[in-house]
């Protein structure tokens, strides 16, 4: 299952991703956010999305190793992929009818947001 995962880019953004290479994903503490990230699978894609005053898509990345074995801090490595060309913003994720019922636009405090592969494959191509 693809994911969106919601960053600070002032705290840890996809031009740091893209330096580092790999990272542990961590500071998720929403109950739900945290299930979420505990279920995700080796090799699956994810979306890198900045927060605050930007608001949109900006790379994708790939999950590495997930290590659940802590149901409420799961340590995921994630390596970065690429940026986007043209990063999606929130009001075109919105816009697009794909995500009329998104968590992503229904819950907007939720940092790990779960996406439909036709979600991922829209945000993907930016």
């Amino acid at each position: 299952m693809p994911c969106l995962l919601k960053t600070e880019p002032e705290a840890y953004s996809i031009d740091d991703l893209a330096r580092d290479g790999e990272t542990v994903w961590d500071g998720v503490t929403n109950p739900q956010a945290v299930k979420v990230l505990a279920s995700l699978q080796r090799g699956e894609m994810l979306v890198i999305y900045h927060t605050g005053s930007e608001r949109r898509a900006v790379g994708l990345a790939k999950i590495v190793a997930v290590d659940a074995t802590d149901r409420k801090q799961p340590l995921v490595r994630i390596r970065f992929v690429r940026s986007l060309k043209t990063p999606r913003s929130l009001d075109a994720i919105k816009a697009n009818t794909l995500f009329a019922s998104s968590p992503l636009v229904k819950q907007g405090r939720l940092s790990v947001v779960p996406l439909s592969e036709a979600q991922y494959a829209w945000l993907a191509t930016g």
